[in-house]
């Protein structure tokens, strides 16, 4: 049942053993193997990663087929030293490895860095945690959540007369696993020049952190804080939802000068961006936040959707929907650029996901197959990468090592 690893993308060619579960370490392997990587995920016998379980179905997992999308499936068993002797094998073979257990797990499991060099001198480490590898709170359990928290991300979600919110995506993993890549991806070139490979520590709490924009700054130059706006920020108008006549809502940004001069025109209204009006600046319009919304509310809900959107477009005024997932598999735009695609799944038949991003002119990725069943893939990587015969396998899987 040998696998066919052909793949397209700027990384085909380059392999990737991906130790980790849920979404933080596993997401960032994902994005590597949309690019083409050869992604070789390793879960423990007989359970897995618990995303196989996560998502909206009676029985099967619809997330896990997203999130383990071009990755190959083996079980092996961490924990015992069989187990960390064929990993370190595999390791051997490859060029990047990924965990994110929590500091000190790979160490116990005789896997640290410095073992790990010792069989392939130019392994590159990923490493994702809620904290860190370093620090005096490293060793704490760190979840997505936790990282969003201590971020200070969750602080500024939501509405002000209520407790903090939430995304409702686990958007703290996310961006640890885009550090984690953007991280790997700069190691591999260092690599590519002196050979050496290196550790990447991607904290989910920095990730976050780091697209909080110039919230530390403010409060260290001015102590001014950043407070929950719900769906304003403060001081930057107009830029939010307004109602339509056929009951929508449509998201008009114009707090540009230039931009805000073209929706006043549409709005019949030219003399609101002249010279000396209170709304022809920015610092202006951002007193003037609350009262001019509700004059924009007040024009568009004389207007439908459709004809709102339209005189935004000719006017050149960014607006749009906010779109739900029927919305975006309706689209023309998405349709165009192909955001959307249908793949085969061994389980569902066909699917519909997001495509891969970035599209890149001459090396685009591609969904090869979507997640794979556990240890599909036992006899392709065991036998055919690291001459394991299928009598030794069932030795090893009778023994729970693989």
């Amino acid at each position: 049942m040998t696998t066919e690893i052909s793949a397209s993308g700027s990384l085909s060619g380059i392999r990737v053993i991906e130790a980790g579960q849920l979404l933080a370490g596993p997401f960032a392997a994902t994005l590597m193997g949309d690019q083409g990587a050869d992604v070789i995920k390793v879960e423990a016998p007989g359970a897995g990663d618990p995303m196989r379980a996560w998502g909206r179905t009676d029985g099967d997992s619809l997330w896990w087929p997203v999130v383990g999308r071009n990755k190959r499936s083996v079980t092996l068993n961490l924990r015992e030293e069989e187990g960390q002797e064929i990993f370190l094998r595999l390791v051997a073979e490859a060029d990047i490895v990924v965990e994110n257990f929590r500091p000190g797990t790979f160490e116990k499991w005789g896997l640290s860095y410095e073992r790990l060099k010792e069989v392939n001198p130019g392994i590159i480490l990923v490493r994702v945690s809620g904290y860190g590898q370093t620090g005096p709170y490293s060793h704490r359990a760190g979840y997505g959540s936790i990282g969003e928290a201590m971020g200070g991300l969750r602080y500024i979600l939501g509405d002000p007369d209520r407790q903090p919110a939430r995304a409702g995506i686990s958007i703290g993993d996310s961006l640890a696993a885009m550090h984690a890549c953007v991280g790997a991806l700069s190691a591999l070139q260092h690599r590519n020049v002196t050979g050496e490979g290196q550790v990447v520590d991607a904290s989910i709490y920095e990730s976050v952190l780091a697209m909080m924009e110039s919230l530390v700054t403010e409060w260290d130059v001015a102590q001014y804080q950043r407070e929950r706006t719900g769906a304003i920020l403060p001081n930057v108008a107009p830029s939010n939802v307004y109602p339509t006549k056929d009951g929508q809502l449509i998201l008009i940004a114009a707090n540009q000068d230039t931009v805000f001069s073209r929706l006043a025109d549409a709005m019949g209204h030219p003399e609101w961006s002249a010279p000396g009006h209170e709304y022809s600046t920015h610092v202006g319009r951002g007193k003037a936040q609350t009262e001019l919304d509700d004059l924009i509310s007040a024009w568009t809900s004389t207007l439908v959707a459709d004809e709102l959107l339209e005189l935004m477009s000719s006017g050149g005024v960014p607006a749009g929907r906010i779109y739900r997932a029927a919305d975006m598999l309706e689209d023309p735009h998405f349709q165009a650029r192909d955001s959307i695609v249908e793949v085969p799944d061994q389980t569902f038949g066909q699917l519909k996901m997001q495509n891969v991003v970035p599209k890149m002119s001459l090396t685009p990725g591609t969904i090869r197959w979507t997640g794979p069943d556990l240890g599909q893939h036992n006899e392709d990587v065991y036998d055919d990468l690291l001459g394991i015969d299928s009598e030794a396998r069932a030795d090893l899987a009778q023994r729970g090592i693989i």
